[in-house]
């Protein structure tokens, strides 16, 4: 790996972006509560911008060259929680349907608490592009489930589609840590 050419407290950045994602989510909390299971445009705003840092943390980190352990942990967890804190919201706001949240939490437990089962045999976690397109999705459909009201269908359609990928993603890592622990 080639020397970064970015002065050390700048190499900080994308990790920084990851706890910044972190401490967004009591503020999303806050405004969806908040807004009484209406839409609300700044809790729509709120998660959009964890959506964005997403997108930039990783960006910076892989160009510059300072990826790091706590950023390969800690960034697809911030996601995690991020999404599934919206849709535990938007389920009691009845915006989402019961079996989405079933289906994300089971999704989410298997691959968080399965990971350090296969860490220890010799299987590196790396997000792929299934699973960043599934987020991307699902970012997208939340903030659009987020900012309208009950009955809107558009971001309920976008959120299946998301929902589906992110399955998809599931089982290509199950797939990927089978044959890598088995080796």
């Amino acid at each position: 790996m080639a020397a970064r050419a970015i002065p050390a407290p700048l190499a900080q950045l994308p990790n920084a972006l990851t706890i910044f994602r972190f401490l967004l989510i009591p503020v999303f909390i806050a405004l969806v509560v908040g807004s009484d299971g209406e839409g609300s445009y700044s809790a729509a705003a709120v998660f959009a911008l964890a959506g964005a840092t997403d997108q930039v943390d990783g960006w910076l980190a892989r160009r510059w060259r300072v990826e790091s352990q706590f950023g390969k942990f800690a960034d697809p967890l911030a996601d995690r929680l991020m999404i599934d804190v919206a849709v535990v919201l938007l389920c009691l706001d009845g915006r989402l349907p019961w079996i989405a949240l079933a289906i994300i939490l089971v999704r989410d437990g298997a691959l968080v608490f399965g990971y350090p089962l296969v860490r220890g045999r010799g299987y590196e976690f790396e997000v792929n592009f299934t699973g960043k397109l599934a987020t991307w999705i699902l970012y997208a459909s939340l903030v659009g489930v987020t900012a309208s009201d009950e009955g809107t269908t558009w971001p309920l359609v976008l959120f299946w589609a998301g929902l589906a990928l992110a399955l998809v993603a599931a089982a290509l890592y199950l797939g990927k840590a089978l044959r890598e622990t088995r080796a």
